[in-house]
């Protein structure tokens, strides 16, 4: 079964208070989306990998594989307005098999994790990454007050969000709608039921300067 991994890269630096876009942003010396880049390679040379970046961005992330010696085999695709069209343009790009969608700035995501997600989207069809919450959780009302949520029944969802090709082309054939934040909410908007499997804490997006401080440490002890 021929596997690809769409590695969405279109974030900006404002959250990190950087002109620079984060997935650009050094880390351990390399840029955060070339971690990227190695961990699925790492877990396996097969998988076609291809990342959306804006447009504009293109032309600077060649100079920056030139310069730190990234030859790992990848295509690059111009993203769109939001993720939900950068997937969708990624997708033209993608034949039959199975598709994982990764976040640029998730640079610690284990082989384990990939190679479960795959497995089990073979089977499945359609499968996210999650976590449990490790802290109490509030429901805001329309009172304007709150109410408390068994957190033992949430999960905090990270990537890959891995996926039949056939099933994801079928959902991501509609209208975008606000509430599509992640590829589940378009599969799920579709009529198909998604999996879980276990995450990983360390699988963190890096979004902001303490996320950075924490991504240090984690590369530090890896």
């Amino acid at each position: 079964m021929k596997k690809y991994a769409i590695i969405v890269a279109g974030g900006t630096g404002k959250r990190m208070g950087e002109s620079l876009p984060k997935q650009f942003l050094k880390l351990g010396g390399t840029p955060i989306l070339i971690h990227t880049l190695q961990a699925f390679n790492i877990a396996d040379p097969e998988i076609e990998l291809i990342i959306t970046l804006p447009k504009e961005e293109i032309q600077f992330w060649d100079e920056l594989n030139v310069w730190h010696q990234n030859y790992i085999t990848h295509k690059v695709v111009a993203g769109g307005e939001t993720r939900f069209h950068s997937v969708k343009n990624a997708l033209e790009h993608v034949d039959e098999g199975l598709v994982a969608i990764h976040d640029g700035v998730r640079p610690f995501v284990s082989a384990e994790i990939i190679h479960e997600s795959f497995s089990l989207a073979n089977k499945k069809q359609a499968v996210i990454t999650a976590v449990k919450m490790k802290d109490s959780v509030r429901q805001l009302t329309e009172d304007g007050k709150s109410k408390n949520i068994d957190r033992s029944t949430l999960r905090m969802v990270q990537t890959p969000q891995t996926f039949s090709v056939d099933l994801l082309k079928s959902a991501y054939n509609t209208e975008f709608k606000n509430h599509f934040t992640d590829d589940a909410s378009v599969v799920e908007a579709y009529g198909k039921d998604v999996s879980l499997i276990e995450g990983d804490y360390r699988n963190i997006k890096i979004t902001t300067p303490e996320d950075l401080v924490i991504a240090e440490a984690l590369l530090a002890n890896k």
